[in-house]
C-alpha cells in the first residue's frame, strides 16, 4: 500500500480525433457568427441612410411649412435642386461637403452642386444596387406643384406651388 501512494495514474489527453472534432465546431460556429454579424452590419449601415434621409425630409417639411407660412413661393421654388444637408442643424459625421465627382469614400455623402445631387456611397457594395448598378443612392430636391396647363414643367404665375420633396432620381435597394 506505501508503494503507490506517490505515484499517479498517466495523464489522459485529448485524441487527435476528438481534437478534430473540437475544431471543427469551434470553426463552424465561427463562420455562422462571421454570417450573422455582417448582415447585421448591413441592416445597420440601410437603416443610418433611411434616418439621414427621414431627417433631411422633416427639415424639408419645416422649412416649407416657414416658407408657406411668410407666403415666399420664390423662396420655395429656391429650394429645388437646393443642398438638403445645409437645413439639418448639424450634418452627420460622414457628409463629406459639396464635391465635384464620385464619391470615393464608402459610408459617405457628398452634395454635388454641378447636377444639385446628394448621392450616399454604400459601405456594404455588395448588398446595393442603386444609381446605373453602382453603389450609390442619388437624392434630389424637387419642386411639388400643380400643372395647370400640362405641359410637363414649372411655369412661374400659372402653375401652383405646393411644396418640395426629397425624391431618390432613381430606385435603390438593399439586399441580405
Amino acid at each position: 500500500m506505501l508503494a503507490n501512494r506517490g505515484i499517479s495514474p498517466p495523464a489522459r489527453g485529448f485524441t487527435l480525433l476528438e481534437l478534430v472534432v473540437v475544431i471543427c465546431l469551434v470553426a463552424i460556429l465561427f463562420t455562422v457568427a462571421a454570417n450573422r454579424l455582417w448582415g447585421l452590419q448591413v441592416l445597420a449601415e440601410q437603416a443610418a441612410m433611411d434616418t439621414v434621409v427621414g431627417n433631411l425630409r422633416s427639415a424639408l417639411g419645416m422649412k416649407v411649412a416657414e416658407l408657406f407660412t411668410k407666403g415666399d413661393m420664390a423662396g420655395l421654388r429656391a429650394l429645388e435642386g437646393s443642398n438638403p444637408m445645409a437645413l439639418l442643424a448639424q450634418t452627420p459625421e460622414n457628409y463629406l461637403g459639396e464635391q465635384v465627382g464620385q464619391v470615393t469614400q464608402r459610408g459617405s455623402w457628398i452634395y454635388r452642386p454641378g447636377d444639385r445631387t446628394l448621392v450616399y456611397r454604400a459601405k456594404n457594395e455588395a448588398y446595393f444596387k442603386g444609381h446605373g448598378g453602382q453603389p450609390e443612392a442619388h437624392f434630389r430636391v424637387r419642386l411639388v406643384y400643380e400643372d395647370r396647363n400640362r405641359n410637363g414643367r414649372f411655369d412661374p404665375g400659372r402653375d401652383a406651388v405646393n411644396g418640395v420633396r426629397l425624391v431618390a432620381v432613381e430606385p435603390y435597394a438593399w439586399s441580405e
